[in-house]
């Protein structure tokens, strides 16, 4: 029994990420921000991952989706920042997430932790892209960006998609509430 509740995790966690890597590819911009900024909402399977099977199925939910991405579409740089930028964003987006709810089971600790996501996810990627990120741009591409870009664009467009993606994720959730009651106490979590 413990062998094909693996195996279903597995093939479960594998469908999200592919479900996610296609979410991923219907990004948009948003206006009065740089166009390279772009919304998808490639988070939401991950954090469907994190609530059911726990944290590490939502960061290898993450993972996968960012592998897939780099493998067939590329990057402008060669390396896998933007990939990797992304990768940070979703985990440290969904793992507060997961924690309150899989902790309160209710609404309300669904609420805080995306609350508390889009806190973590728009503080840590602006220190991510001040020290790492935007610097390893500079230094792939040529070319630099004033350090003000952080403040005047990255912040708030973090902050803007954390919101949205808890919106969608609100507005989802009381459809996806007794599957994902039924998967949890599947897999006793």
């Amino acid at each position: 029994m413990q062998q094909r509740n693996k195996v279903n995790k597995m093939v479960v966690v594998a469908m999200l990420s592919s479900i996610s890597y296609l979410l991923m590819m219907l990004d948009f911009p948003l206006p009065a921000f740089p166009v390279w900024l772009q919304i998808d909402f490639s988070e939401v399977p991950a954090l469907i991952g994190a609530i059911v099977f726990g944290p590490l199925a939502g960061v290898g939910v993450e993972l996968i989706k960012n592998i897939l991405h780099y493998v067939i579409n590329g990057s402008m740089t060669g390396v896998p920042i933007g990939e990797f930028a992304n990768f940070s964003a979703g985990v440290l987006y969904i793992l507060p997430a997961s924690y309150f709810f899989r902790k309160y089971r209710t609404v309300k600790g669904l609420t805080l932790g995306l609350i508390v996501g889009t806190v973590v996810m728009t503080g840590i990627l602006s220190l991510l892209n001040y020290f790492v990120f935007l610097p390893a741009y500079a230094h792939f591409m040529n070319f630099s960006l004033p350090n003000e870009v952080i403040v005047t664009s990255i912040m708030p467009f973090n902050a803007i998609k954390g919101l949205l993606i808890m919106i969608l994720f609100l507005v989802l959730f009381p459809k996806l509430k007794v599957w994902l009651n039924q998967r949890m106490n599947v897999h006793n979590v």
